[in-house]
């Protein structure tokens, strides 16, 4: 149940229905802690979204030397990839996530997603708070398949 006296709750997005319009609204996902081993699930699953017609933008935590991933250029902060952000998707531990949190805020992306086994209530509230729709705990493949892609 929302409080409805918090204004930032309806920025956590959970629902079928929600997840499917934030997907069909979105062209652009940085991708937060990308790695380069194929068979990584932060490798697969942009690669996955990438092939689904996704534009796939490289942000790694590791890997200093590397200068594109997927076919594309990496950036090392989200704050400084030019144009919109429409999803953040993060591939960082649980407890990880909050020290991204003033790089992600800086860009002013449209919605965070949290993949599988991460979520982090403090870092989601500062960015509900801030107007971004938050995913947390969601497989951005899985709901991919799951709404036709």
């Amino acid at each position: 149940m929302h409080d409805t006296t918090d204004d930032w709750r309806p920025h956590l997005v959970d629902d079928d229905a929600r997840i499917g319009a934030l997907l069909r609204a979105s062209k652009r996902i940085a991708v937060l802690g990308i790695k380069v081993e194929q068979h990584q699930p932060a490798h697969f699953v942009p690669a996955y979204a990438q092939r689904a017609g996704f534009e796939i933008i490289p942000v790694p935590v590791y890997y200093p030397e590397v200068t594109e991933i997927l076919g594309q250029r990496v950036y090392r902060r989200i704050a400084d990839i030019p144009g919109d952000v429409d999803i953040v998707d993060v591939f960082r531990r649980s407890h990880r996530v909050p020290d991204h949190v003033d790089d992600i805020l800086a860009k002013h992306p449209k919605a965070v997603w949290m993949q599988s086994g991460i979520w982090n209530h403090e870092a989601a509230e500062r960015l509900a708070r801030a107007g971004i729709d938050v995913v947390q705990n969601h497989c951005l493949m899985v709901e991919l398949q799951n709404h036709g892609w």
